[in-house]
């Protein structure tokens, strides 16, 4: 996923729109969760598919911007309600894959300097910056009960009218595998963004710090000389 650039809107003009239902569904006190936490989402929940599109070639930038084998890392709350959705999906068959998640702030510099549009990409010395350099979003699809993607309205980082998150388009198997997606993630208390069907925020996203870096796990900590 690459981030509206947030610095060519006013905070309160921002694309992130809510979803159709409340996130009192989530059912969460957010402040039981500890909020700087980092966790791998497969240590919440091992059923999520992951599959982050910039530890290899096949991203808009052809060639990979994470190391290989980085796992898919976010605020351990925002774990948690991907855990709530993937839980509902599986009541109606299906099931999440995530395509990005966390982006340290090198990542994101290279993703700017290869694109330079405000229009899709944020810049890393924005006001703002990156929902995903927070740890605070994700870009999420559907995949069936095997695991495989199922139709939506367009591949990842399409930049394009169709890739809309109110589904332009006149196909209702897309249309409704896309209700789908975005009810389960507006009651786990995620927001979408109106030009992304794929990019997914914590409604609390601006409570968590932008994060250059983070250690990864197994990741020896950094020698200071």
């Amino acid at each position: 996923m690459i981030t509206w650039a947030l610095s060519r809107h006013t905070l309160s003009g921002i694309l992130c729109l809510a979803l159709v239902v409340p996130v009192v569904a989530f059912g969460q006190d957010g402040a039981q969760i500890p909020h700087g936490n980092f966790i791998n989402i497969k240590q919440v929940d091992p059923t999520i598919v992951i599959d982050l599109r910039y530890a290899d070639p096949n991203n808009v930038t052809r060639r990979a911007l994470y190391p290989s084998g980085m796992p898919a890392m976010v605020r351990f709350s925002v774990a948690q309600r991907l855990a709530f959705a993937q839980k509902f999906l599986k009541q109606h068959g299906y099931g999440l894959k995530i395509w990005d998640a966390y982006r340290p702030k090198v990542a994101q510099q290279q993703l700017w300097q290869v694109t330079r549009n405000n229009s899709f990409v944020a810049d890393p010395k924005g006001e703002v910056g990156s929902m995903h350099t927070r740890g605070a979003a994700v870009d999420a699809t559907l995949v069936d009960r095997k695991g495989n993607e199922v139709p939506m309205p367009t591949e990842f980082d399409n930049f394009t009218p169709a890739a809309l998150l109110n589904y332009p388009g006149s196909n209702p198997v897309v249309r409704t595998n896309l209700k789908l997606l975005q009810k389960a993630m507006a009651r786990a208390g995620f927001y979408g963004l109106r030009t992304e069907w794929w990019h997914f925020c914590a409604n609390d996203w601006l409570s968590y710090p932008p994060v250059d870096d983070i250690q990864l796990p197994g990741q020896a900590p950094e020698q200071k000389p």
